[in-house]
């Protein structure tokens, strides 16, 4: 019995190594790959704004429509804070959208009259203004590079005052129609956030103007010629188009 149970010991020990060997070898398995995360600047927005605008406004004096002489220039500088709403859609890595923004200002600025520089002193105010603008942009997955395009308002008050008093002696209130081209670039920093800077050009049209005595009587007609630049920070929080996965 003894020895049966040597020889079968034996026996084991030779056969182990010989069944492990002929067993498979594990399977290798690649390691799955590596996923990119890509931004999507499509959706809905809304968002906040705010900086910096000057506008360049220069007066000549039309009485009657016949123009007797120019009353000089000066830059309407301040700040401006508003809003913004619009949408994108992204093909591939281009971008498109529309977008509405308004926004207070306070641009103010004067100069002397050119023609009566003892007595009168000329100042344009604006006091808001808004943009109806196209966009088309390159993303570089959440870098955003645009430009856009469109209409413009401004909403101006166009004020002379006697020098020696600065009593009003005229004023003229309009909402002016215009033009706007601009470029930004925007950061999403979040799936649903996205900050950025744009700088925006207005050309507004020449137009002129009656400005009135506080008694209601013509004071004065001029013609005035007006351009806008902005600068601005945004923040934007975006709906519709999360993030996704690339492989």
């Amino acid at each position: 019995m003894k020895k049966f149970l040597l020889g079968t010991v034996a026996l084991f020990a030779f056969a182990a190594p010989a069944a492990a060997a002929d067993l498979a070898a594990r399977p290798y398995t690649k390691a799955p790959p590596m996923i990119a995360a890509v931004y999507d600047w499509s959706g809905f927005y809304i968002g906040a704004n705010g900086g910096w605008g000057s506008s360049h406004n220069c007066w000549d004096q039309v009485p009657g429509g016949i123009f007797i002489g120019s009353d000089g220039c000066h830059d309407a500088t301040g700040g401006v804070a508003g809003g913004q709403i619009g949408y994108r859609w992204q093909a591939g890595t281009w971008v498109f959208g529309l977008e509405a923004q308004g926004d207070w200002a306070d641009l103010k600025g004067s100069n002397n009259s050119a023609i009566f520089p003892a007595l009168f002193t000329n100042q344009t105010k604006i006091d808001a203004f808004g943009l109806f603008t196209g966009q088309i942009g390159y993303a570089v997955n959440n870098v955003l590079l645009y430009a856009k395009g469109g209409a413009a308002l401004t909403d101006n008050r166009f004020s002379t005052y006697f020098t020696p008093t600065g009593a009003l002696a005229g004023r003229a209130s309009d909402t002016r129609w215009g033009g706007t081209i601009g470029a930004g670039i925007e950061v999403g920093f979040a799936p649903n956030w996205t900050a950025g800077v744009e700088y925006d050009h207005l050309f507004m049209q020449d137009k002129t103007y009656n400005l009135t005595t506080p008694t209601g009587a013509l004071f004065s007609s001029v013609r005035d010629r007006q351009d806008v630049d902005l600068v601005t920070v945004r923040v934007n929080y975006k709906w519709g188009g999360p993030a996704v996965a690339r492989y």
